[in-house]
C-alpha cells in the first residue's frame, strides 16, 4: 500500500494476519488476505488454511461449518451459504459471482418458503458442497446442495451444477454437462511450489 493516498475513499485494502487474529475464526492459516468489504457471518465456524485470499464484495453465510484450504482464492461477489456446510479444497478457485448453495427451499409449493417463516412449516433441504483440490469454477456459476465437484475438475463460467461431478473434467452447461478432459500437469506445478516454499 506504499504511495497510496489512504484518505481516498476509493482505495480499500486487504486485513492480513496480524489483523485477523482477533477476529474470531476457528483456525487461521498465514499469509491470509480478506478484503475489507467482504461480508461474514458467522466467523466462529470457519476454517481458513494457508495462502488465502477472499476479494471485495464476498459474502459468506457460515451458519453450518465452512472449511476453506491453502492456496484458495475466491472471487469478487462470490456468495457462500454454508448452512448445511462447504468444504473448499487445496488450491481451489471460485470465480467472480459463484454462488454456492448448500440449502434451499421447497419449490413444489407444498410447504412456505423464506427465513421469516418458522421452520415447521418449511421443506427446507441441504447437503454438504465440497470442491475438491485443485477445483475451479467459472464467473457467474451456481452450485446447489449437497454436490462433490471431484479433484481438478473445472466448470465454465455462466454454468449450474446440481449433481456432483467426477474428478478431472471439464464441464459446462446448465446443467454443467462434461465437454472434455483436464490435464493433469498441474500436478507437477503443485509439487514445484511446495518444494520451493519448504526450501
Amino acid at each position: 500500500m506504499e504511495g497510496l493516498d489512504m484518505s481516498n475513499p476509493f482505495v480499500r485494502k486487504f486485513y492480513q494476519d496480524e489483523q485477523l487474529r482477533d477476529v474470531g475464526f476457528r483456525s487461521l492459516g498465514e499469509n491470509v488476505a480478506v478484503h475489507e468489504d467482504v461480508v461474514i457471518h458467522g466467523v466462529e465456524n470457519i476454517l481458513l488454511g494457508d495462502n488465502v485470499r477472499i476479494d471485495a464484495f464476498v459474502t459468506i453465510i457460515a451458519t453450518g461449518p465452512v472449511e476453506i484450504g491453502s492456496y484458495v482464492h475466491i472471487g469478487s461477489h462470490s456468495h457462500l451459504s454454508g448452512g448445511g456446510g462447504i468444504c473448499l479444497g487445496d488450491f481451489s478457485a471460485i470465480s467472480q459471482g459463484v454462488k454456492i448453495y448448500s440449502r434451499s427451499d421447497d419449490f413444489s409449493g407444498k410447504t412456505l418458503t423464506n427465513p421469516t417463516v418458522p421452520p415447521e412449516f418449511t421443506g427446507v433441504t441441504g447437503g454438504k458442497v465440497t470442491l475438491g483440490k485443485h477445483v475451479i469454477v467459472g464467473a457467474g456459476s451456481i452450485i446447489m446442495p449437497g454436490v462433490t465437484i471431484g479433484e481438478g475438475s473445472s466448470v465454465g463460467a455462466l454454468s449450474l451444477v446440481g449433481g456432483s461431478l467426477p474428478p478431472w473434467g471439464i464441464y459446462f452447461g446448465s446443467p454443467a454437462r462434461k465437454v472434455g478432459e483436464r490435464s493433469r500437469d498441474l500436478l507437477a506445478l503443485e509439487r514445484q511450489l511446495l518444494a520451493q516454499r519448504a526450501a
